[in-house]
């Protein structure tokens, strides 16, 4: 039994370790292609930056494995991927005037994006139906979760155990307990901005994908840790990060249905991101 359950914590920890590695693509791509990234809320991203900065250190307090710091790495490098694109965009809209004369000179997270919006014909953009992105989604879903299986497997082929993903489950160390629920804190917290954000600009200019794969990196590890072991003590140990993962989905289900209700409710899907390709 214990074997299984290690064996399954391995599979969804390698799955969700596939999701962070693809979360931010969506995004990125997004932004790029609208030559702004105004749809997503500077504080949103700040906000994550810290709780991925202290899962960093957490880790490296921890003593996880390099693999995994290198993750921690990754992902706050991506995070300021995002935050230079938002950034960028704003500087190269004011260098090259191109916001237009009824905008006031001032540049806003609104105005930029009502200026990205209004630039667009409506006639040009991705008439996706309903069934097709769902589609879409669910096979990108599905070819990531089948890359982290592969990567388990091949975890499995090799001659030390040492590349398999490992929970932040030693000692309970006050120093590492403070960290990750600075981080848990951080993920729930950086939600909340971008929700309110999504009222006012009705999600454009936001990838549906970041919170697709968001919910399912989420969603399976907290499952590896739970499948790993369900003792009080271990639980205990990991609380921080399973509150950090779980609790955050709920959050992402809200965003996403903040999606399908501006954009199917209302009316006015165009303005969905492209779905994976």
């Amino acid at each position: 039994m214990f074997v299984e359950g290690n064996a399954a914590s391995s599979v969804l920890g390698w799955i969700s370790i596939a999701c962070w590695i693809v979360v931010y693509s969506p995004q990125i791509i997004e932004n790029y292609q609208l030559q702004s990234g105004e749809g997503l809320s500077l504080l949103f991203i700040y906000v994550w930056l810290l709780g991925d900065v202290c899962n960093l250190v957490g880790a490296a307090m921890a003593g996880l494995l390099p693999t995994v710091i290198i993750l921690g790495v990754y992902y706050t490098l991506c995070d300021t991927v995002l935050l230079c694109q938002v950034y960028y965009y704003r500087w190269r809209r004011q260098t090259d005037h191109v916001v237009p004369a009824h905008i006031p000179g001032e540049v806003s997270e609104e105005s930029c994006l009502i200026a990205d919006s209004r630039s667009v014909d409506p006639s040009e953009r991705s008439e996706l139906s309903v069934t097709r992105i769902f589609v879409r989604y669910l096979a990108a879903v599905a070819f990531v979760s089948a890359a982290g299986v592969a990567a388990f497997c091949i975890s499995n082929w090799l001659p030390s155990d040492d590349t398999s993903p490992v929970h932040p489950n030693t000692k309970l160390d006050w120093h590492i307990q403070v960290i990750g629920w600075t981080s848990a804190t951080a993920y729930l917290g950086a939600r909340l901005p971008q929700i309110v954000k999504n009222f006012k600009t009705r999600c454009e200019g936001l990838a549906p994908g970041l919170f697709v794969f968001s919910i399912l990196g989420n969603t399976t590890y907290a499952l590896s840790i739970i499948a790993a072991s369900r003792d009080a003590d271990y639980l205990m140990r990991n609380a921080s990060w399973l509150a950090g993962s779980g609790l955050t989905v709920f959050l992402d289900i809200l965003v996403l249905s903040q999606f399908f209700y501006y954009g199917f409710v209302s009316g006015q899907q165009g303005w969905i991101d492209r779905a994976p390709a």
